[in-house]
């Protein structure tokens, strides 16, 4: 399953990379909701936890917001990308009722397989926003319960989570966020000189004369270098998941979901994260841009698997002739015609086993003058059960 990001059209110039505070918060207020997804962020979460107790029913009650399904208040919505927290806290007070409650209500709901009403019909009393509240009750009490204050009043819903946003930050957030927003703005700056500079030795390109009426979208000026790099190649080198598909700008991004998104007109907009990890979100469903927060490099555990990679290790496994050999291969490093006589086996068959567990990652080989021995990649095996939990939970 996959989401895939058709960038056509696009040039450098629709391309917005920056941290965004909000989308921060958020992702930190989802690693507090579900630390049992987040095992390697436990520490963070503990001494968050306890600097906000009080903080803890308030939370709970919009924490459907940043569950799995992210709620689309939380992103950017128009460019540049907000300075600061307040900024985007105050754009979100500035909100009409009608648009807040387009971008809360599919949040509160949760998920792209039930449609929502659209705002205008989701008034206090109308049958359109009872059928909405009795189908997020059908999800979770907890989602039906802001589904009935959303619909009832949504401008003190609005106040109410602010005031909670407002809380987080002054509790833990502030002090985090001074912490990780230099890295963040130093990898925001590092995407835009990959997509504004010619690679290390090529040639400067020319941007050819526009035709008349202007410049065509996402080109410089005339005479200027532009980038040999699309934004096809930028996101793939950022998103360790990410493939370029068929024909075109086309990013296949691994997700348990099945879209095709086609982003032109619209920018594309680049969020950073440092606690977003292990999942990766797409937010698609405004007309303003499309939204990728992703983990930024030096923010995730070494090796993040594709789905066909976790695949292959469990499948590697599944065979009792290959477990065998995995427990022989634990304490020391063996030869394949060792392993062939304690196994009984021939040495041909040894070898097909080993090549299996070797292009899974499972086994290491090593060369020893005229002989190679094996040995089982315990730190893999290891890390396979916190593998299997982070790419699930892309």
């Amino acid at each position: 399953m996959s989401i895939v990001l058709d960038l056509g059209g696009l040039g450098p110039a629709d391309l917005a990379v920056g941290p965004s505070a909000l989308s921060e918060l958020m992702a930190s207020l989802h690693v507090l909701a579900e630390p049992e997804h987040h095992p390697e962020a436990a520490g963070w979460a503990a001494r968050a936890a306890a600097a906000g107790p009080e903080l803890h029913d308030e939370l709970s009650v919009f924490a459907p917001l940043w569950a799995r399904y992210r709620c689309r208040l939380f992103f950017p919505r128009t460019l540049p990308i907000a300075a600061n927290l307040d900024e985007e806290l105050s754009a979100i007070a500035a909100l009409p009722a009608e648009d807040f409650l387009e971008l809360v209500a599919p949040g509160v709901l949760g998920t792209n397989a039930l449609p929502v009403p659209p705002a205008r019909e989701l008034r206090a009393g109308a049958a359109a926003a009872e059928d909405f509240v009795r189908r997020c009750l059908r999800r979770s009490y907890a989602r039906g319960e802001l589904a009935r204050q959303l619909v009832a009043a949504p401008l003190e819903l609005r106040d109410r989570l602010l005031a909670v946003l407002q809380a987080a930050d002054t509790a833990f957030f502030a002090e985090d966020w001074s912490t990780l927003r230099p890295a963040l703005e130093d990898h925001a700056r590092e995407v835009r000189r990959r997509l504004a500079v010619l690679p290390l030795g090529a040639p400067p390109a020319e941007v050819p004369q526009p035709p008349a009426g202007g410049a065509p979208r996402g080109t410089s000026a005339p005479g200027t270098p532009i980038s040999l790099r699309s934004p096809a190649d930028v996101l793939t080198e950022l998103l360790p998941t990410a493939a370029r598909v068929g024909p075109g700008e086309r990013v296949r991004l691994d997700k348990l979901q099945i879209d095709e998104v086609k982003v032109a007109p619209r920018p594309l907009v680049l969020v950073p994260s440092a606690r977003v990890w292990p999942h990766l979100t797409v937010k698609n469903e405004h007309p303003s841009c499309v939204v990728v927060q992703y983990a930024a490099r030096g923010t995730t555990p070494a090796g993040q698997l594709t789905l066909r990679d976790l695949h292959h290790r469990l499948m590697a496994l599944t065979s009792p002739a290959r477990m065998e050999l995995c427990r022989h291969l634990l304490g020391e490093p063996i030869t394949t015609s060792e392993l062939a006589a304690r196994l009984g086996s021939s040495e041909p068959q040894v070898s097909r086993a080993l090549r299996t567990l070797r292009d899974a990652g499972l086994v290491r080989s090593t060369r020893d003058g005229k002989l190679v021995r094996h040995r089982l990649a315990t730190d893999v095996i290891q890390r396979l059960g916190h593998d299997v939990l982070s790419t699930v939970a892309r």
